[in-house]
């Protein structure tokens, strides 16, 4: 059955809109240009309010081509009022209109210069461009141009424009009503209707403003569907305070996204997923996104593609990049979103530690030759025996402090480095060192933001939002739990309720949250806003002293610019 619109959905009806069509005349067309006359015909649902005219001195001269095209000459305009006190009059008689004009980008140029010039506040009237509408409205076969004049003997107005603004003002209201003549039969019967077929929005595309109607005006995700060959297609996930306008927005000229167009037109119908908060809202749409993989959302489609720093289990460690978190026996430092990140903060470890960069699994008891790296003072060779297994193992360590609980060892590797690049004024080697230390501080803040969650086996907070208190249960990084007190309830009773029947979360490996990176990030964000207050927390939500640092300060440590941090 079909969902009957409501008041918002249907807009203000053409007959109750009062229109102000607009016509100036000027000393040209450049922005030095000034106003000579200004006329308005104030119209609503056919019968004129009201019609207003007047010259305007525009304290310069008249050019001979346009006194000859207007018929207004230097002697009309001598004595009459200047643009300062014709445009009080005139604001007052077009306010709570929309605005009309033929080519309405020209008068509103102007109009809007006679604010800024006058000092008034530009009113932010609606505007309806009669020339762009017919555009859209008529054929090449109807007319051959839409000019005014072309447009007033098509629809054969009572009035002739003659380019005097009264009089054109007058003809431009007659040709409106023509061309809303013509789009009523096209579902054209709003206001909002009119502003969006002039800016192409097809029939289609708005007839389909209706599946808003039934949805709710309240957070949640909504999904763009679509059905065909017998089965359900997921086009588009997307959030929203309100469900309902900003499902409204993608059938109206609001929405320009190429893609985006292609997918409405696609879809056979949206569905709703009400959420009780906007954090509930933004945790379903990225797990959504994650198991569907919409072939129109662009972003936190691929989770998996994510990097890692993995410091390996064997008997001489080294540094390798994965894409998974397989187990807790192994030290992870990340994610990184490509690669290319991952392996400049490995480079960076290298310059501040010889741990080995080869990838053979070493053998405790046979050593083997040593690689030109061993040569050149960059590793500590425990191929060929050169340090013992203790030794490498203290370096080993020194390289998991560094990625977990102090970063400035990794900058002091590199200082000396650094420094030398710079003096040797070899600017663009240095600005990789640079970008490799910004990468580590990026991630390390990441880093240690996501784990610092994910640690905490549950943290239940509350936080106030207008009159109401959103209250969420965190688990080992995951919401588990959303609840909303109005203010008829009590914060700590709906906090027992939602904490009593929260998902249940089981450890995960460390340093992984118990969902994606991305949503334990998002309940860092909510958690890290003022006004925000912790019920209850089991676990301990930090972060080591020197762990993160501000990168431009690590690029001054590493230049030896501060004595410490």
């Amino acid at each position: 059955m079909a969902v009957q619109a409501s008041f918002d959905d249907l807009g203000t009806h053409l007959s109750q809109v009062t229109f102000c069509v607009v016509d100036l005349e000027t000393t040209g067309g450049a922005e030095t240009d000034m106003i000579t006359e200004v006329g308005a015909v104030k119209v609503r649902g056919g019968e004129v309010l009201g019609e207003f005219q007047t010259l305007v001195n525009p304290k310069a001269h008249i050019p001979p081509l346009i006194a000859v095209l207007t018929g207004i000459t230097n002697q009309m305009v001598a004595n009459a009022p200047m643009l300062r006190q014709v445009l009080p009059s005139f604001l007052a008689f077009a306010h709570g209109t929309v605005i009309v004009a033929h080519n309405a980008s020209f008068d509103i140029s102007f109009l809007r210069r006679a604010c800024d010039a006058c000092a008034y506040p530009y009113p932010r009237w609606p505007v309806i461009d009669t020339a762009a509408l017919a555009r859209q409205i008529l054929l090449r076969d109807e007319v051959s141009d839409c000019r005014l004049a072309t447009l007033a003997r098509h629809f054969h107005t009572a009035v002739t424009p003659n380019h005097r603004a009264l009089t054109d003002a007058q003809a431009t209201v007659e040709v409106l009503h023509g061309l809303i003549e013509r789009v009523g039969n096209l579902g054209v019967h709003t206001i909002e209707d009119l502003g969006e077929f002039a800016r192409r929005v097809s029939p289609q595309r708005r007839a389909k403003r209706t599946w808003a109607a039934g949805l709710p005006a309240s957070p949640g995700v909504y999904l763009f569907v679509a059905e065909y060959d017998e089965q359900r297609h997921i086009l588009y996930v997307g959030k929203s305070k309100n469900i309902r306008a900003r499902v409204r927005n993608y059938f109206t000229a609001a929405e320009k996204r190429p893609r985006i167009d292609e997918m409405v037109r696609l879809a056979t119908g949206v569905e709703a997923i009400p959420c009780v908060t906007q954090l509930q809202a933004d945790v379903t749409e990225l797990r959504l996104i994650a198991t569907h993989a919409p072939r129109y959302n662009r972003r936190s489609k691929f989770p998996e593609r994510t990097q890692w720093i993995k410091i390996t289990d064997e008997a001489f460690p080294r540094l390798s990049v994965v894409r998974t978190v397989r187990d807790d026996s192994a030290t992870y430092f990340g994610p990184f979103p490509r690669r290319q990140s991952a392996e400049d903060v490995a480079l960076a470890i290298y310059d501040g530690f010889p741990i080995r960069q080869c990838t053979p699994r070493l053998s405790r008891t046979t050593p083997i030759s040593a690689c030109a790296l061993a040569g050149m003072g960059r590793c500590a060779a425990p191929c060929d025996g050169t340090i013992s297994r203790d030794g490498y193992r203290e370096i080993v360590e020194a390289v998991r402090v560094a990625l977990s609980v102090d970063a400035r060892p990794v900058v002091r590797g590199v200082q000396a480095r650094l420094t030398r690049l710079v003096g040797q004024q070899r600017f663009e080697e240095a600005a990789i060192i640079r970008r490799r230390l910004e990468t580590l501080t990026r991630t390390a803040a990441r880093f240690h933001r996501v784990r610092s969650l994910a640690g905490c086996a549950e943290i239940v907070a509350a936080r106030k939002v207008d009159l109401d208190w959103e209250i969420h249960v965190i688990r080992y990084g995951r919401l588990a739990g959303a609840g909303l007190a109005t203010p008829r309830e009590v914060p700590q009773a709906v906090a027992r309720a939602v904490r009593a029947t929260a998902e249940t979360v089981p450890k995960p490996p460390d340093p992984l949250p118990a969902a994606g990176i991305e949503e334990a990030e998002r309940i860092a964000d909510w958690l890290e806003q003022p006004g925000t207050r912790l019920i209850e927390i089991t676990g301990d939500w930090m972060w080591p002293l020197h762990a993160v640092l501000d990168h431009e300060a690590l690029v001054h440590y590493a230049l030896g610019e501060v004595a410490a941090l």
